[in-house]
């Protein structure tokens, strides 16, 4: 009989054809899936082509998607020609899932791209993480890497998601399967459910300043209990997607109806599907729910660290400069003023992240310049068609973008932008030693442009009530009664 496994050694084990794998273990493993995009895919190119032959195929057309997202809206003519060394390589390749920013002439002296005028009408994406699932590149029990180290955001869907570099990459790109070492589980239990003025970003805030930058690395944090349950799919993505900044290899979460009906709705391969030549075991146990992999942790399954928080005692977190682990409350940070508010990035530009910032700004005026980036152009057009509960705009009502808009805020087009500073012409750079809270999610010194400049981590409701004072402000002085999100993020 198998020994007690976790979720991620149970993803494991089915994929390297065992029946069970433990903490240490070296393993072979089949790769459902393999992203990249336009800072990483060149590199990852030019050494799959070194190493398995100019003229080599990839493994599978259809499990290699390729989603520039990070150097789009810039003048950078280097920048530009990663673009056209994807349009190359999918085009050799034949590669099925390519998102291309067609608005973008990487034509030399080219400058600054006109951004897409219709977010329903380009075949550009925005934010890779947000759009994998979107594009249905997500399911429970699979094995998805990317070139990015905040692959881990696709945990929340129940599979093992990580970042890996260029070189394993090509590996995967040319075969398909890559080599991994199986990692521990630490335990995160939060109890009750997620009160209004609390996100998930909070959450993952609390965890990070608890065990610190390194204090999971190289291990699965599993998020669990009641309060994981109560928290929308997208909210559960801010968790996995945080996983990398306490060093950790994945994050996941547990499958539940939320989850299944996303994927079931979203996934570009029917439920129960697996590639030729697969060698998952067929004796690794798993709920038979819609047809998904679902796995869960066995009764008696061993973590190398367990932690408990009371939801309802919790209080909304920033993390102050330079450190994602340099916790502490908004209601302690109030003295701090601020210069600059941003809103976007794969943690914190989903719609629902925009819902609950548009419900604080609606009707008032932003104090300081506050940047709005959407993190897909899914989410773009969710914010042009959606009302502030979530559910399609009324009549006489604003739309999530309206509120945004008219409270002063700066609308951007959909894309990573400032959350990783870039070149200088960057939508929201700190291009000055400024201080900017943000829904992002690193605050090392640089991170978002200048090296001086100091960048406060938060969630969504924080910055939006930052922004109308002009100092850290804890969302409770606007936020008492829960903020509806009806369908939005999910159908």
């Amino acid at each position: 009989m198998p020994r007690p496994m976790t979720i991620t050694e149970k993803i494991f084990a089915a994929h390297a054809g065992k029946s069970e794998v433990a903490p240490g273990d070296n393993v072979w493993v089949d790769v459902d899936v393999l992203m990249t995009h336009d800072v990483c895919g060149p590199g990852t190119i030019g050494i799959f082509k070194q190493e398995f032959g100019e003229d080599a195929k990839v493994w599978d057309t259809s499990r290699i998607p390729i989603i520039p997202d990070h150097y789009i809206f810039t003048a950078d003519g280097k920048c530009h020609r990663n673009i056209q060394i994807l349009r190359d390589f999918v085009k050799e390749q034949g590669i099925q899932y390519y998102y291309d920013p067609d608005f973008l002439d990487t034509d030399e002296a080219s400058g600054m791209p006109n951004p897409y005028r219709d977010p329903t009408k380009t075949s550009y994406k925005g934010v890779c993480h947000k759009a994998l699932p979107e594009e249905g590149h997500c399911r429970p029990g699979e094995i998805l890497l990317g070139t990015d180290s905040h692959t881990c955001t696709a945990g929340a869907f129940g599979q093992f998601a990580s970042g890996v570099g260029n070189t394993d990459a090509a590996f995967v790109v040319g075969t398909g399967k890559t080599w991994l070492k199986t990692p521990p589980t630490m335990k995160f239990t939060f109890h009750g459910e997620i009160p209004p003025y609390l996100t998930a970003k909070d959450l993952i805030l609390a965890v990070i300043g608890e065990i610190g930058v390194a204090g999971a690395t190289y291990k699965t944090m599993y998020f669990a209990g009641e309060g994981i349950g109560s928290l929308t799919l997208e909210d559960r993505m801010t968790l996995t997607n945080m996983a990398i900044e306490a060093g950790g290899k994945n994050g996941v979460c547990d499958v539940d109806q939320k989850t299944l009906d996303y994927v079931n709705a979203r996934s570009n391969r029917p439920a129960g599907s697996t590639f030729e030549g697969s060698s998952r075991h067929p004796d690794i146990p798993y709920a038979d729910a819609s047809g998904w992999e679902v796995y869960t942790d066995d009764p008696g399954a061993s973590y190398c660290f367990e932690h408990e928080w009371d939801l309802s005692i919790m209080e909304p977190m920033v993390a102050k400069p330079h450190s994602p682990d340099n916790k502490d409350t908004a209601r302690n940070c109030s003295h701090v003023e601020l210069d600059q508010a941003y809103l976007g990035s794969c943690t914190g530009g989903k719609i629902t992240d925009m819902i609950f910032a548009a419900n604080i700004l609606r009707g008032n005026s932003v104090k300081i310049p506050t940047f709005v980036v959407p993190g897909s152009t899914e989410v773009h057009q969710d914010m042009l068609t959606l009302g502030l509960d979530g559910e399609p705009v009324r009549d006489g009502e604003p739309s999530v973008y309206q509120a945004l808009e008219e409270a002063g805020c700066t609308m951007g087009p959909s894309g990573c932008s400032a959350c990783l500073g870039g070149p200088s012409d960057t939508f929201g750079r700190l291009n000055e030693p400024k201080a900017c809270i943000s829904s992002t999610n690193r605050n090392f010194p640089g991170r978002m442009g200048h090296k001086e400049a100091g960048v406060y981590l938060a969630s969504p409701l924080t910055v939006a009530a930052s922004a109308l004072t002009g100092k850290v402000t804890d969302p409770r002085e606007f936020v008492s009664e829960p903020i509806l999100t009806g369908n939005a993020g999910v159908v």
